[in-house]
């Protein structure tokens, strides 16, 4: 019984050893290959570059705007900027070679990576906002509903403007239309002063002097809840029981400041601005706001662009996070409390046929805003002057119900399940189905292309088929001389592999005549040194399966 358990501890420990001494033969491989695979720098080069040996400037920027992300983004200034300091010393001042090119991109290179790798929450970001524009132009063609007159500056808009525009939580941006064109916020900034609230305070403390409850009334009813609460802080009384709220025992001036620099920071510090010329058609006209807090009205002529406003949408989207400047603006809990608010209460009398047929949180202004939110997705603002009879914008509403008809973005939309839906948060195509039929496919096809993109994805280049042959393999046999290339200088993939029949890429280029390719191939034939041990992996495992 001694003996039977001493030689199990002898056993055990040898298997240890040999278990020890491949970790470290694996470990020193690591290093050693460490060295020669290729830099995030040099794949996204080879990405753009497609291959040529330098890179015009308008082309980086064209490819950077197809995945969302904007030249402009706060998140690129350094890699900007040395991108501009870079082409002022270059001799045409338009192309960036190789090692120009990883210098302009070295400082944001994680960043650039995930929009190339089509890791951001919409991957296919071209084929989504296409579909956003015909939608945009669907809407386009609504021509029904009245500017508001009741307040005599919002009259003086034309019933033609239209734009819309978005932001995801990742910072991608679209705009199609007039988004430049800034617009009061109206009614839009009622949530936006709750989430305010709720950040300073708490949610008890807030709703111990507002209702969360739909009132089922025009939202500027002098009514009280039961309670002898505002209904909740989507109605003009709560609303500005809510501004009440902000800085309390600060002055009308201290407290508007303190406002507009929430929503910047919230805007990314994009457009938030002031139209002093609607404050003052809203004083002479607002009689019924006045009589409940004469000092409250002004934040509701706070200034916006649908761009900017985009981007404080995509901040509620993000749980409080400004997509564009990485910065914290409003906690969790004010984020989660006014989505569920916008929810129910946000689209005036509309707000519960909203629910049912949308189901995203939204808010309306008589302006023509909807601020509409994808929780966990974007943000999105729709501005167009003509409102339906509830006081909302027609083609704003139009807009949202023919974005989740098209796309499962309604709450209650199972993501797996509606297949008579888009979900543009599925990778598509080559991008999510990383496997060797795609890789070699591409090798057979010569679509360097598509293998720029597969290596920038972090795809194994050398995986094998059943067959043992590589993308190298296929490459050599069909004499694609750019595939072969960027396989041996960018992937740094092993030129000697062989198939089930022990035949190298070498020989598949000699056997099909594709003489470029051969002596291509024999240059790092010369050259090249497997790893310690590459070879012996199935030796190995057999060994160690012995040893069990």
């Amino acid at each position: 019984m001694f003996f039977t358990s001493h030689f199990r501890v002898l056993r055990l420990i040898r298997v240890c050893v040999f278990v020890c001494l491949c970790l470290s033969t694996t470990l020193q491989r690591s290093r050693r290959n460490a060295s020669i695979l290729p830099s995030l720098e040099d794949l996204l080069f080879h990405t753009v570059a497609e291959g040529q040996e330098t890179i015009p400037a308008h082309k980086f920027l064209t490819a950077l705007k197809a995945t969302g992300l904007r030249s402009g983004d706060p998140r690129l200034k350094e890699c900007m900027d040395t991108l501009k300091e870079t082409l002022r010393n270059t001799p045409d001042g338009v192309t960036l070679d190789k090692h120009l090119f990883k210098k302009c991109v070295q400082s944001n290179i994680v960043l650039l990576t995930q929009a190339f790798r089509k890791k951001f929450v919409i991957p296919d970001f071209q084929s989504f906002t296409s579909h956003i524009d015909e939608l945009y132009e669907s809407a386009k063609k609504l021509t029904g509903g009245q500017v508001a007159d009741y307040i005599p500056q919002l009259a003086k808009f034309s019933p033609d403007l239209w734009a819309v525009s978005l932001c995801t939580v990742d910072g991608q941006r679209h705009t199609v239309g007039d988004t430049k064109v800034p617009f009061c916020l109206q009614s839009c900034v009622k949530p936006l002063k709750y989430a305010v609230a709720i950040h300073d305070h708490s949610t008890e403390y807030v709703h111990s002097f507002i209702g969360k409850e739909p009132s089922g009334l025009r939202f500027n009813k002098l009514f009280l809840n039961d309670d002898d609460k505002p209904h909740n802080p989507m109605v003009n009384a709560g609303a500005i029981v809510c501004t009440s709220l902000i800085k309390q025992g600060a002055s009308n001036a201290e407290r508007f400041d303190y406002v507009m620099n929430f929503l910047k920071k919230m805007a990314g510090n994009e457009y938030v601005g002031f139209s002093n010329a609607t404050f003052q058609s809203e004083r002479e006209s607002g009689d019924r706001n006045f009589a409940i807090d004469p000092p409250c009205t002004d934040l509701c002529s706070i200034e916006v662009t649908c761009e900017s406003a985009s981007v404080m949408a995509a901040t509620l989207a993000n749980g409080g996070i400004c997509p564009i400047s990485g910065e914290r603006v409003l906690s969790p809990e004010a984020v989660r409390n006014t989505l569920s608010l916008m929810h129910s209460c946000g689209m005036y009398d509309f707000s519960g046929q909203f629910a049912f047929h949308v189901g995203l949180p939204a808010k309306s202004g008589v302006a023509g805003g909807i601020l509409l939110v994808v929780p966990n997705v974007m943000g999105i603002m729709c501005w167009s002057p003509p409102l339906d009879k509830l006081g909302n914008s027609v083609r704003g509403i139009q807009f949202c119900t023919d974005l989740v008809e098209l796309f499962n973005f309604h709450n209650y939309d199972n993501l797996r399940h509606f297949t008579k839906k888009h979900d543009p948060r599925r990778e598509g195509g080559d991008q999510r189905v990383k496997s060797v039929i795609n890789l070699l496919f591409a090798a057979y096809t010569g679509d360097a292309s598509a293998l720029r993109r597969f290596a920038l994805s972090s795809m194994d280049m050398e995986q094998r088929d059943y067959d043992s042959r590589t993308a190298l393999h296929v490459a050599a046999a069909e004499g694609h001389t750019e595939v072969v290339r960027f396989l041996l200088e960018a992937c740094k993939v092993n030129p000697v592999p062989r198939d089930r029949w022990g035949n190298t890429p070498m020989d598949e280029a000699v056997h099909f005549g594709h003489h470029d390719v051969v002596t291509m191939l024999q240059s790092y034939h010369d050259k090249y040194s497997p790893p310690a041990g590459a070879d012996n992996k199935e030796s190995v495992d057999r060994s160690l399966d012995s040893l069990l």
